[in-house]
């Protein structure tokens, strides 16, 4: 290639294409290749900088020195959601450096503490909606505090393993994140009952309460028992999704609160050891809108929960029952009303033979995708059936192992 001839960089077929063009083709590449095309000639770095190319665009960063050029550089590109892969420079860089941040990425980052926060949340931040804590073990109330001041327009909050939030932070949150719309509280062990009640606005003196919220997860929260659904189903009436998998403490009575929620659509109680049949009973008898049912692992959770979902869940779309004591006799009474179920995980269910999977393949025409993960008395014969469904996108067979016919 001739440098300035038909085929370089400053010639003709490059001035055939104009900044806009250029700009909506570099909007196509990933974020390194949007970089090194910057670094290709002047008419491609003006293009590069764009703001088209890095529309809805997270910049991934490793803070490590001073470097004056990064933050106007991702401000002149329009940059506003960044994650922040190590830390070492001091939080409020970040945030002054960058006035128009809607997204911070912080995951994993061990070593932000709430002083670090405290320094960089000393004013109200009204452009930042989604921060992300989840594994910044050294988090505590404290922060929730400065967020609930400062970061009053957040709606996405992410503190999975942040174990050493507790109750009285949640209260902070009910108290100044009024507009929140995702709360994840994974594995934050310390959140009892209570914490639950404020952020459901059961204390208006306290606190009004987060009740926009419409996706919740509380994986792993092991204080929380029945109470806390019943402050769920009375405050947090926009609901939408609910995880509540490994929490040991939920029972059957739980269940009947939930039912009652109009708005509720995606329910996960994996692992949840003290769920059984007279549970999902209730959700069912409640006239539930569930779509989407984990019960995977909840080994009292049978063949009459099947019943009960065939007929009360008319809506359900996925169901998990992974590991769950079902049958071919409990696939047949379900499979006979789950016309619209495109999703069935029923991975180490060791009773359901090629009988059961001759029921699906003959009700479920709109499936797909089944995972059959360690179901080792199905053969062939089953699996060729349910192979013919048009809709089939997904088979997982993992440990099944091929029988003889």
């Amino acid at each position: 290639m001739e440098k300035g001839g038909r085929n370089g960089c400053g010639s003709v077929h490059i001035s055939w294409l104009f900044p806009e063009i250029l700009a909506m083709i570099f909007g196509y590449l990933d974020v390194k290749d949007k970089g090194r095309v910057a670094q290709v000639c002047v008419a491609w770095r003006d293009a590069a900088y764009n703001r088209l190319v890095w529309r809805g665009v997270e910049a991934k960063l490793h803070l490590r020195r001073a470097n004056p050029s990064l933050f106007p550089s991702l401000v002149k590109r329009g940059v506003k959601r960044i994650q922040i892969l190590s830390l070492r420079r001091s939080l409020r860089d970040v945030v002054t450096g960058l006035p128009n941040l809607e997204s911070l990425n912080l995951s994993g980052c061990f070593n932000v503490t709430d002083i670090g926060l405290g320094h960089a949340f000393v004013q109200d931040l009204p452009t930042i909606t989604m921060l992300n804590l989840s594994l910044c073990k050294q988090i505590t109330d404290s922060s929730l505090g400065r967020i609930a001041r400062y970061l009053k327009h957040l709606r996405v909050l992410e503190l999975g393993g942040c174990s050493n939030v507790t109750s009285n932070g949640l209260l902070l949150c009910a108290w100044g994140l009024q507009k929140l719309n995702t709360l994840n509280l994974r594995s934050c062990r310390h959140i009892s009952d209570q914490g639950l009640f404020h952020l459901a606005g059961l204390n208006p003196a306290a606190a009004n309460g987060s009740l926009e919220l419409e996706h919740l997860i509380l994986q792993d929260c092991q204080k929380l028992t029945d109470q806390a659904l019943k402050h769920i189903s009375t405050g947090l009436t926009k609901l939408k999704s609910l995880n509540l998998s490994f929490c040991a403490s939920i029972t059957d009575t739980g269940l009947k609160f939930l039912a009652k929620m109009p708005n509720l659509c995606e329910l996960d109680l994996r692992s949840c050891d003290n769920i059984s049949d007279i549970g999902i009973g209730y959700l069912a008898e409640g006239g539930s809108w569930i779509t989407s049912l984990d019960v995977s692992f909840c080994d009292r959770v049978g063949d009459q929960s099947l019943l009960h979902i065939s007929q009360g869940l008319f809506h359900l779309k996925s169901l998990s029952m992974c590991a769950c004591n079902i049958s071919d006799d409990g696939i047949h009474k379900f499979v006979r009303t789950a016309h619209d179920v495109n999703t069935l995980n029923i991975g180490q269910c060791s009773e359901i033979t090629d009988k059961g999977l001759i029921f699906v393949a003959d009700h479920l025409k709109r499936l797909r995708s089944i995972d059959l993960y360690g179901c080792t008395k199905v053969t062939t014969v089953g699996l060729e059936r349910v192979m013919q469904l048009s809709s089939l996108k997904s088979l997982n067979l993992g440990l099944w192992h091929e029988k003889q016919t």
